[in-house]
Parts: structure tokens; C-alpha cells; sequence
């Protein structure tokens, strides 16, 4: 107790001790751990640096536009090698060297559902979940390719149990129950503007996740990292759990990580605007970094030559990480990222007991981001993808970037997938499909994949203003 007093006194939290001298029993000892696992040294840092003030993001003069492998190859060489990287990526896949690993931290608050993210009906036909999907698309790479894909999954303290439940529920859709790993990412204390670290009851400090950022120090301190070196996983297939478009393996990033010696690699897309809400792929210094699109200055975000935007490249959040690079950034059990200020409005309990939840912002929330592991890479790479084939974020439930344009996008593309079959599909006057079709990624997983079931399942085309589901 003398220490914990001595602790929180050094570092400007006496409200802290005074809460936790009105509690006892297990009240007490819950307050008592929250506080012991707090690196109070270093949060005393962070408010001086982060909340005290507002960090402002300075642009380096030498910010240049990162290069990258297009989608389509340029030319015959690089077609070869395109070839080559997708045979490596199958080899790998085949022999257990590769991972998944999904950040499903969060709820589903904004798409007005209330549970974790991951159990949100999305498909368009048959509503399954966001998890179930990958679920299925694993199983089908695995069948394909003859392996046990393992299947990492970071939760959050505030959604763990609820997710752990819920696959056990829906007896982990088929998938070994062996094969798939659930760990919870750290936190951080919600700071008001005067530096006190609130409240969120009698007996409990307002924790909010730390950041996707915290995904790889999480990994250490869970085990998962020994785990996939006994396993013989050597690389990790990063994406977050509201995209179901994503390919959860993909062969040729997986090939061309490697054959490039590349530690962190990453998808991107080609902007559609200036200030499309992607993180922008820069150099500097001759390092990869990501500037954030509210950072990107105005200049530099409408550049063109050409009539291109010069900094073309925006960021979806999917990458290849080497297991070795994340043991590297973590050993000694801390991961040196900057942190991120987010201004939020923090429910708390004040010193009288009273739950106070404000109008405006009122705290802030310190997270690290994982992009900004990529200038710590010895050697990084980027892969352009097809938006259309691989990003559907489900943000909202309406509008941009939500669960209904995310399965208007599901459908088109596995619109496509049928036509490559040779199923006529009823087409709109702007091109959509005039129906709504879903493949199931148990059975349809790539291109190939929708070839060879329509061979195998002849099926009709669907009728105009029909919803109809395959496999």
C-alpha cells in the first residue's frame, strides 16, 4: 500500500489513493491491480507531452510519394515475377508457415448493434456474421491448399468474453478449435485536460484499448509469438475485422514478402480523391511512413503530375508482417511506437460518486497505431490490390464506408465471380447487378474457386430484383 500511495502522490493522482481508501475487499484489490499495471513514469510522460499540449504533426521536407508493385504487372519481367511470388505464397501457405491475425477489439456501436464488432450479421443474403465469414474463407484456403491455417484474434477486455463465447456457441464454425487463438490488447487510462486519470466507477480507472498499435506487444505478452514459432509460422496476414472483402491469405503479398525480404509489407489503393479518408504511403529519410490523411498537408495531398495525384497511395490497413520483426520490436517486453491523441467524450464517476457523462469532449485517449512499425523495418514493400476485390470496411450502418455499401460490394463482386462462371447475371443501366447474390466462402474463396463450383453446381442465373445464395 505505501508504495502504491508514494506512486500515485509522485505522479499527481492523489484522487486515485482517495478512491481507493473508501474501497475494501474485492472492490479494493480490482482497484489496487488496475493501478500496479500502469507504467505511472511513463503515463506522467504522455500527459505532459500529449494531453498538457497538443502534439502538432510536422511534415519532413524530404516527404516523397512511395513507390510500389502495381496491379497490373509492367511488362513480362515483372509478370514472371508476379508468378513466381504467387507459387512461393501458395508454398508457404502449404506449409503451415503462414498465419491470420484479425483486430477485433471493438463493438458495434456505430452500426447501432450491440455486441462485439466480429458477430455482426453482414453478408447480404444469408446474414452471416463478420466472423463467421473469415471463419469459412479460412477453412476454404485451408482445404485448398492442404494445411492448418492458425488463426489469431485480438479481442478487447471489454469484448473478450463475449467473443470467446460466441464461437464457442457456433462450435467455431467448423474450424479445429485448436487452430484459432484469442488474445486481448492493452490499455491506457482515459486522461481529463488537466491531467487526472478519470474514473469509470467506485472501483475502476476509465481503460480504453490502446491502439491497434498494441497488437504487437500484445502478441509477446499472451504467448502468441512463441506459440507461432512452435507452430513454424514465420508470417502474419494482418487485417481488422470490420473488411470482409479482405483476402485472408493472399498468395502473391505473401510470395512477394518474402522473395523481397520485405519485414512489413502492406496493401494499398489508389486514392479515388485528395482527401479520401486512406492513410497516405510516404518516404522519408528513405524509410516507408504513413501520414495520416488529416496530417496530409493540403499542397501535397491535390500534387498531381500528369494529372495523377503524386501521393496516390492510401492505406486499408492489410499487411504481411515477418514474426521475426515483431520479436525483434518487442523483446524486453516493450514496443517503442509514438502515441496518437484522440480528443473523446468520456463517461466517469467524479469524487462524490456521481456518474458525470459529458456534452463535449472532455478527455483524452492515447493510442499507438501499427503503421508506424513500418519505418522500424529493415526492409518494407507495397502491394496495389483492386479496391473492388479486397476493401469493404463496415464503419456505419448507412452511407459511406458502411454495412450497406460493404454488402452492395460483397454482392458485385461475387456478381463477378459468376459471370466468370458463365452465369448470366441481370445488370442495371449503371452496370450493378438488378439482384443480390452470395457466394460462400466455404466453397468460393478466389476466382478459381467460382470456376470450378459453378462446373461442378451448374446453376441458373438468377432472376432480376431475386436474392439468392450459393453454397
Amino acid at each position: 500500500m505505501q508504495n502504491i500511495a508514494e506512486t500515485l502522490k509522485n505522479n499527481n493522482q492523489e484522487h486515485l489513493l482517495e478512491a481507493l481508501n473508501k474501497l475494501s475487499g474485492a472492490a479494493r484489490e480490482k482497484l489496487e491491480k488496475q493501478i500496479e499495471a500502469i507504467d505511472w513514469e511513463e503515463l506522467s510522460r504522455l500527459i505532459r507531452e500529449y494531453v498538457m499540449q497538443n502534439p502538432v504533426t510536422t511534415i519532413p521536407a524530404d516527404l516523397a510519394p512511395a513507390s510500389y508493385f502495381p496491379l497490373v504487372p509492367n511488362g513480362a519481367e515483372q509478370e514472371e515475377l508476379y508468378k513466381k511470388a504467387f507459387e512461393k505464397g501458395v508454398e508457404l501457405i502449404r506449409a503451415g508457415k503462414t498465419a491470420a491475425l484479425t483486430v477485433a477489439g471493438g463493438q458495434g456501436t456505430r452500426l447501432g448493434f450491440d455486441g462485439p464488432k466480429g458477430t455482426y450479421p453482414i453478408t447480404p443474403v444469408l446474414h452471416k456474421t463478420l466472423f463467421q465469414y473469415f471463419a469459412e474463407s479460412l477453412a476454404r484456403v485451408s482445404e485448398k491448399y492442404g494445411s492448418r491455417i492458425h488463426w489469431f484474434i485480438m479481442t478487447s477486455e471489454l469484448n473478450d468474453k463475449a467473443t470467446r463465447d460466441f464461437f464457442r456457441s457456433h462450435a467455431f464454425f467448423g474450424l479445429p478449435e485448436d487452430t484459432v487463438h484469442f488474445f486481448t490488447q492493452g490499455f491506457m487510462p482515459a486522461i481529463d485536460y488537466s491531467g487526472k486519470v478519470l474514473m469509470s466507477a467506485g472501483d475502476s480507472i476509465a481503460l480504453t484499448p490502446d491502439g491497434h498499435g498494441g497488437t504487437l506487444l500484445a502478441l509477446r505478452k499472451w504467448g502468441c509469438l512463441d506459440l507461432m514459432k512452435k507452430l513454424g509460422v514465420e508470417y502474419i496476414s494482418y487485417f481488422q475485422v470490420d473488411n470482409p472483402l479482405v483476402p485472408v491469405s493472399n498468395p502473391l503479398m505473401l510470395g512477394l514478402h518474402a522473395m523481397e525480404n520485405s519485414e512489413m509489407s502492406s496493401i494499398m489503393l489508389s486514392k479515388t480523391n485528395a482527401f479520401e479518408k486512406l492513410g497516405n504511403f510516404c518516404v522519408t529519410g528513405g524509410k516507408l511512413q504513413i501520414i495520416e490523411y488529416s496530417d496530409m498537408p493540403k499542397e501535397l495531398a491535390e500534387r498531381t503530375t500528369n494529372g495523377k495525384l503524386d501521393f496516390i497511395a492510401g492505406s486499408p490497413a492489410i499487411h504481411v508482417i515477418s514474426r521475426s520483426f515483431v520479436e525483434r520490436l518487442t523483446a524486453g517486453g516493450k514496443l517503442e511506437l509514438p502515441w496518437h491523441r484522440a480528443d473523446k467524450k468520456v463517461a466517469y464517476v467524479n469524487a462524490d460518486g456521481v456518474e458525470v457523462k459529458p456534452e463535449a469532449p472532455n478527455a483524452v485517449k492515447l493510442e499507438s497505431f501499427i503503421f508506424d512499425a513500418l519505418p522500424l523495418a529493415s526492409s518494407t514493400i507495397i502491394l496495389e490490390a483492386d479496391r473492388k476485390e479486397c476493401f469493404a470496411p463496415t464503419k456505419n450502418a448507412t452511407g459511406v464506408d458502411s454495412a450497406e455499401s460493404c454488402r452492395e460490394m460483397l454482392c458485385a463482386r461475387d456478381a463477378r465471380r459468376m459471370e466468370l462462371a458463365g452465369i448470366r447475371i441481370p445488370r442495371k443501366a449503371d452496370g450493378s447487378p438488378d439482384c443480390i447474390v452470395e457466394l460462400s466462402p466455404r466453397r468460393v474463396f478466389d476466382d478459381a474457386d467460382a470456376v470450378e463450383f459453378f462446373k461442378s453446381n451448374p446453376a441458373q442465373a438468377p432472376e432480376r430484383n431475386s436474392s439468392t445464395a450459393y453454397g
